[in-house]
């Protein structure tokens, strides 16, 4: 683990192509989630004076969803899978385990739900604006019931992103 510290650490200006996909496996994960920690301040804007921007809204999560956060986090899972197989750890310790189970995650909710719910909300928003909704803040019971789905999920993810980061910098039981 020394040769892999002194590369890292402890020799200022070195440059080599283990750092450089260990800062690409960093900043990743900064690209790919770092907006979504603003979604839930997002959402509450548009809340609860003006819902006309919800589709707009719902279609733009939907774009940064599949062309941001989707190729970044592919790229969080590659660059760690290079790192492990590069450096000192391996894909027995538990923080590496553990990494790659939650991103994997991620991952599959982006596309197996994130994406799916947006899709169905940008539909329900513009339906229920077009008969006339969202005057009194709130859209109908089924496009209120989804986005308290994808709030709590969203939530959720978030929570694990950051497991993950501490699990990354604290490496238990290693």
């Amino acid at each position: 683990m020394s040769a892999l510290i002194a590369v890292s650490f402890q020799e200022p200006g070195k440059v080599s192509f283990y750092n450089v996909v260990l800062f690409v496996h960093i900043a990743a994960a900064v690209v790919a989630f770092g907006v979504t920690f603003a979604y839930p301040f997002m959402s509450a804007a548009l809340r609860p004076k003006d819902l006309s921007h919800a589709p707009w809204y719902h279609h733009v999560t939907g774009i940064v969803g599949k062309f941001l956060i989707t190729p970044a986090a592919t790229l969080i899972l590659l660059s760690g899978v290079y790192l492990v197989w590069k450096g000192v750890y391996e894909a027995g310790d538990a923080f590496v385990g553990a990494g790659i189970a939650i991103i994997v995650f991620l991952l599959g909710l982006g596309g197996a739900f994130f994406s799916r719910k947006e899709e169905k909300l940008l539909e329900l928003a513009e339906r229920d604006l077009a008969a006339g909704l969202g005057a009194d803040g709130k859209l109908s019971e089924e496009y209120e019931r989804i986005n308290g789905q994808v709030a709590m999920v969203g939530a959720l993810s978030s929570g694990l992103v950051l497991v993950a980061v501490f699990l990354m910098v604290v490496k238990p039981g290693v």
